[in-house]
Parts: C-alpha cells; sequence; structure tokens
C-alpha cells in the first residue's frame, strides 16, 4: 500500500486484528514480539496515521485510544481505485493485466461480483 509505510502497515495490522480501541502500550507490546521499538516510535506513527485519518483517537483520562478509521479492505480497494489513473484505454489495459495476473478463485469472485453489481 503506497499511501503507509512499513511500520505504519504493521502498525494497521495490529489494529485491524483487534475490535477495541488500543492505547500506544498495547500496540507496542504487540509490535514487540518482533522487534524492538521504543514507545515514542509508535506514538509518532499512530499520531501520523491520525493525521492521515488512517486512524481514530478517543483520549482516556491521559492515554490515547486507537482504532481503524477503515477496514483493511477498504484501504485496499481505495488504493487499487487511486491506481486506475490515466486514459481509459489506459486503465483498461491496468484492469485488464490485473484480471490476468489473478488465480482461477479470485477472478471467478470478481466475476461474481462484477455480475451482482450489473444485475442490482
Amino acid at each position: 500500500m503506497p499511501n503507509l509505510g512499513d511500520l505504519e502497515l504493521q502498525v494497521m495490522e495490529v489494529l485491524w486484528r483487534t475490535d477495541h480501541a488500543m492505547s500506544v502500550r498495547e500496540v507496542l507490546a504487540e509490535l514487540t514480539r518482533d522487534r524492538d521499538l521504543a514507545y515514542t516510535t509508535v506514538m509518532t506513527v499512530l499520531d501520523r496515521l491520525a493525521k492521515k485519518d488512517r486512524v481514530t483517537r478517543e483520549l482516556e483520562g491521559r492515554a490515547w485510544y486507537y482504532r481503524p478509521a477503515e477496514s483493511r479492505a477498504t484501504l485496499i480497494a481505495a488504493e487499487m481505485r487511486a491506481a486506475l489513473v490515466g486514459r481509459p484505454e489506459q486503465r483498461r489495459d491496468a484492469l485488464r493485466e490485473f484480471a490476468a495476473g489473478l488465480d482461477h478463485d479470485d477472478a471467478a469472485a470478481l466475476v461474481a461480483l462484477l455480475a451482482a453489481r450489473v444485475e442490482g
């Protein structure tokens, strides 16, 4: 996802895995299972994600609690739409290349979703 850096994406993955708002300390605890990070680093990343409107935050006492502003699927779909730029034939070429790279199951799912959209 081009609009998110590596650590931003890792933070988002932590937030997407839970159904409740998380504090910086809770996100840090999840992330430091795999690597060493400073509290201030995670705090800065979450602050930047809030400024990008990728997360929402609520102040409870003296701590901010964060949750994703959108689902992972919604973010990926927005990135895919953003990549479809240019003239109509350029967009069709890009869609053709995308479709050609899908495995059978994903292609069948896409066909079914498009058919439902056309019918409904």
